[in-house]
């Protein structure tokens, strides 16, 4: 099977070199590094930092969605993420993706230079959104997740999360091509971490090849999430990284092309060695 992804008017052949996603948070909050690129100048290096390190996205973000995360308003927003998109974008030609679930966020980061919209309510939680996709031709990753970031947790219950996410892309990607929404601009992110438990990520994990919904590829996101210290019994973030990685490999394995993560270079090379074996015959 192909996987291309049309950003722009531009395919991206994601069937034998899949993308690296660098994660720029522009947030006081973040579960993993709140705070520390609040300040748009380090922000704005951290992201070149991300790009010289082989990131083929930035996905950079003025809301927190950890669970139980407070909502920003969208001045605060808007104020956090433009002058950083606009720095960005006038030092480099790497894709950016805005992290925002706001519809006039999405809009305003857009005109300020961004590619692709990433929204973790799969374009359900402002009911603009769709149509500055639908205006557009840019990216688009499709999360699901239950509830809110501040409620999410107290929601996952599934009878069979693995069929109930399948069941989910089928529906939004049927709803977005009813609005005009290419499903060849689409990505699918499972959204590990987002209403979902332990067992529930694994499951997911597990069950990736499935849930590439009409040939769309897959987007991975676990870095530094909750789900690896549970595994490894441990709080500190810093034992996160390396589990990251190998969760890189092993889901590219199984067939996701494109991976969210925070520490770009270790990832991108577990991304290309574990391509390298896997050869043209995947």
């Amino acid at each position: 099977m192909n996987f291309h992804w049309r950003i722009q008017g531009q395919d991206y052949d994601l069937t034998q070199r899949g993308m690296v996603m660098g994660i720029v948070n522009v947030t006081p909050d973040s579960f993993s590094d709140g705070g520390r690129y609040l300040d748009t100048g380090r922000a704005v290096e951290h992201a070149l930092t991300l790009v010289a390190e082989g990131a083929d996205i930035l996905d950079i973000g003025g809301e927190s969605t950890r669970p139980g995360a407070d909502p920003v308003d969208e001045a605060e927003e808007l104020k956090r993420v433009l002058p950083v998109i606009r720095a960005v974008r006038s030092e480099t030609k790497t894709l950016i993706s805005i992290d925002t679930m706001k519809a006039n966020v999405a809009r305003a980061a857009l005109e300020a230079g961004a590619d692709i919209i990433n929204d973790v309510t799969g374009l359900r939680g402002d009911p603009m959104m769709c149509r500055v996709a639908a205006e557009t031709e840019v990216g688009l990753v499709v999360m699901h997740m239950l509830g809110t970031p501040r409620t999410m947790q107290q929601q996952a219950v599934y009878e069979d999360v693995v069929a109930e996410v399948q069941t989910y892309f089928e529906e939004r990607l049927h709803i977005l091509a009813e609005q005009g929404i290419a499903p060849e601009r689409i990505v699918l992110d499972p959204g590990f971490g987002f209403a979902k438990t332990l067992e529930h990520n694994i499951s997911l994990m597990q069950a990736l090849p499935l849930l590439a919904v009409q040939g769309r590829p897959v987007l991975v996101g676990v870095s530094r999430k909750t789900l690896i210290s549970r595994l490894l019994e441990s709080d500190d973030v810093n034992d996160r990284d390396w589990p990251t990685v190998a969760l890189t490999s092993y889901s590219r394995e199984l067939g996701a092309r494109i991976v969210r993560v925070h520490q770009v270079k270790a990832n991108m090379e577990a991304l290309r060695m574990t391509e390298a074996i896997l050869g043209p015959k995947e």
